[in-house]
């Protein structure tokens, strides 16, 4: 099934799902994150097929997420600036995924790299500093253009 394409959608959600919606896309940036910058590394860190693999970097450099560049003989794949700003997103993946999923066995964790301590819980805040839960969230209608 062909994906519909949501880039002019009004709502910033469906945008950003249409630049970030697919798994492999966050798969990849969560090991770019790591450290990963080459092909073959990403391939074999996250077991997909070559051809998926290529297209799914082509289309994150074409997106602004990575930008390559060649190191010696090699071509590396580094985070931009927009892809880097992906990581209260993936943080806040992962606290839900450690709190709402059964792993088979304990996987890798997200720890404050000074301290060795566990990240605290990515909490969403008013612009006075106020602790936000869901009931305290409205969404708001866009207005129509006059």
């Amino acid at each position: 099934m062909k994906r519909k394409c949501l880039e002019g959608d009004c709502c910033p959600v469906a945008r950003a799902l249409d630049v970030v919606g697919d798994w492999w896309t966050l798969l990849i940036i969560r090991d770019a994150f790591a450290g990963v910058t080459r092909f073959g590394d990403f391939q074999k860190h996250l077991g997909v097929a070559k051809n998926i693999l290529a297209a799914r970097l082509k289309e994150m450099v074409e997106q602004g997420l990575l930008q390559l560049s060649e190191v010696g003989a090699r071509s590396e794949y580094q985070l931009t600036d927009k892809g880097r700003a992906l990581m209260p997103v993936l943080v806040t993946l992962a606290q839900w995924g450690e709190a709402h999923t059964e792993p088979e066995q304990l996987g890798t964790r997200l720890l404050d790299a000074r301290a060795l301590k566990p990240l605290r819980k990515v909490e969403i805040m008013s612009e006075d500093g106020r602790v936000l839960g869901q009931g305290d969230i409205v969404t708001q209608a866009p207005t129509p253009a006059q």
